[in-house]
């Protein structure tokens, strides 16, 4: 971990924020974007290689940062390196469960029992079990913003991936649920809902030309998302631009839910 660097004066400077699955994709994009806001980042995630890359990237925005490769799955791996969080950069003020992915599609009638507890162990059991480990020490404190990364797949039909609804549905139930019981503590909780953004979860949809069609002709803007345009929601939802907000579920889809 480096220094602290001179940071950058935006509004979540002298902060301290964790996020899972920060290497690659959307997880990324917000983990160098809280970097940008001025906030150190403890990053979070499996890929050892791809995780220092992006500490490079937040490190050249002027704040500390501190790469944590592990399954966040492993409930003793994940137990050991939040508490190696708070011991090395202190407890973090903004708590980013960015984790998740879906890995196949099948119809209900079809779909494995393992594969469904798989999905809901890293999209929805690892949001929790995070938000258990730190939860006691953001309200002994008195401040916190968490935000959890959902789906719009959580708030509507998700045909063929009903797994991955699922666990994103209760991601967003238990946004809502923490929200209310941590507001008169200080802490705020809130969902991000991304809709179809171009990264390695739908790169199975970009490359065919029929599947892309299919689903980008539902979304009114016409395009994919971008990682990237993810990050000014979120560094909303982390800072005191949204200090009177909580329990909400921020959409950010190209219009996608409202058709």
């Amino acid at each position: 971990m480096s220094e602290r660097g001179p940071g950058t004066g935006g509004p979540l400077t002298g902060r301290v924020a964790l996020v899972s699955g920060a290497s690659r994709g959307i997880g990324a994009a917000i983990a160098v974007g809280l970097a940008r806001a001025g906030a150190d980042v403890a990053l979070l995630a499996r890929d050892e290689v791809m995780l220092a890359q992006v500490g490079a990237a937040v490190r050249a925005e002027g704040v500390r940062a501190l790469e944590l490769a592990l399954d966040i799955t492993d409930a003793a791996a994940r137990h050991d390196a939040l508490e190696a969080v708070v011991q090395a950069v202190g407890l973090p003020d903004v708590v980013v469960n960015n984790a998740g992915g879906n890995r196949f599609s099948a119809p209900v009638v079809d779909m494995r029992h393992d594969g469904w507890a798989a999905t809901l162990a890293l999209n929805l059991d690892a949001v929790l079990a995070v938000c258990q480990q730190l939860g006691p020490r953001l309200l002994a404190r008195g401040s916190g913003s968490v935000v959890n990364v959902a789906s719009v797949a959580g708030i509507a039909a998700a045909p063929g991936m009903a797994h991955y609804g699922v666990a994103k549905a209760g991601v967003v139930s238990l946004t809502r649920t923490l929200a209310v019981e941590w507001a008169p503590r200080g802490v705020r909780v809130n969902a991000l809902l991304p809709g179809w953004v171009a990264t390695d979860l739908t790169a199975f949809a970009r490359r065919s030309p029929g599947a892309e069609s299919t689903l980008i002709g539902r979304v009114p803007m016409g395009r994919w998302g971008e990682a990237e345009e993810m990050v000014g929601p979120t560094v909303f939802l982390a800072s005191d631009a949204s200090s009177f907000m909580t329990g909400q579920c921020l959409v950010v889809d190209g219009g996608l839910s409202v058709t």
